[in-house]
C-alpha cells in the first residue's frame, strides 16, 4: 500500500514550523529567513517557499500553531469535576514542557513579535482572547454562581498572573514561588 502523500506533506510543514519556532525562541523575528528556516528545518528553500509566500507568512503560521496550543491548555477534561478541571488547567502552565529555557524565550520573543508586525498583534490579541475566554468559562462551570463579567475578569488576573510566572522563571524563579503563583491563581479563580 502506498504511503499517503498528504500525510508526508504534513510532516514537512510541520517539520517548517517547527524550525521557525525554534528560530525564533533562539533569535527572535530577525533569526527568521526562508533560507534559515529551511536550513533548520532539512528541507530545500523550494518547499518553504511553495507552502508560504513569506517570512511574514512563515511566522504567522507559526503564531496560530502556538495559539492553538495556548488553547489547549484551557481546554476542559471531561474526566474530571469542574472545579478539577479549573485547578488541571491552572497547573499546566507550569508543567516542565513550559518551563525550559527554550520556551520561555519564545514567549518573551512572542511578546515583542506583537510590536513588530500589525498581524503578528492580531494574532496575539485573539489568541489571549480565546484563551481568557476558556480559562473564564471553567471558573464559570466550577463557581457558576459567579457572573460571565466576574469569571472574565478573574480569568484576565489569572492571566496576568501566569504571564509573570513565566517571564521569572526565565531568571531562574524557584519552584516554591512557581506553587504559590499557581495557588495564589487558584484563590483568585475559586474565590465565594
Amino acid at each position: 500500500m502506498p504511503a499517503d502523500p498528504g500525510a508526508s506533506e504534513k510532516v514537512r510543514q510541520e517539520r517548517i514550523l517547527d524550525a521557525v519556532v525554534r528560530l525564533l525562541a533562539q533569535g527572535g523575528i530577525s533569526a527568521v529567513s526562508m533560507r534559515a528556516v529551511a536550513r533548520e528545518a532539512g528541507v530545500s528553500l523550494g518547499l518553504v517557499n511553495y507552502h508560504y509566500d513569506d517570512k511574514t507568512s512563515l511566522i504567522r503560521a507559526a503564531l496560530r500553531r502556538i495559539e492553538a496550543q495556548d488553547v489547549a491548555l484551557v481546554e476542559p477534561d471531561p474526566a474530571l469535576q469542574p472545579e478539577e478541571r479549573l485547578r488541571a488547567a491552572l497547573h499546566r502552565v507550569a508543567d516542565a514542557e513550559f518551563l525550559t529555557r527554550d520556551y520561555l524565550s519564545l514567549r518573551l520573543q512572542l511578546w515583542a513579535l506583537a510590536r513588530a508586525h500589525e498581524d503578528f498583534e492580531q494574532i496575539n490579541t485573539e489568541a489571549q482572547k480565546r484563551y481568557r475566554a476558556g480559562l473564564a468559562e471553567l471558573i464559570r462551570a466550577a463557581r457558576p454562581s459567579l457572573s460571565a463579567g466576574e469569571c472574565s475578569r478573574r480569568a484576565a488576573d489569572i492571566d496576568v498572573v501566569q504571564n509573570g510566572l513565566w517571564l521569572t522563571a526565565l531568571l531562574g524563579l524557584d519552584r516554591a514561588s512557581i506553587d504559590r503563583s499557581i495557588a495564589r491563581c487558584a484563590e483568585i479563580a475559586l474565590t465565594d
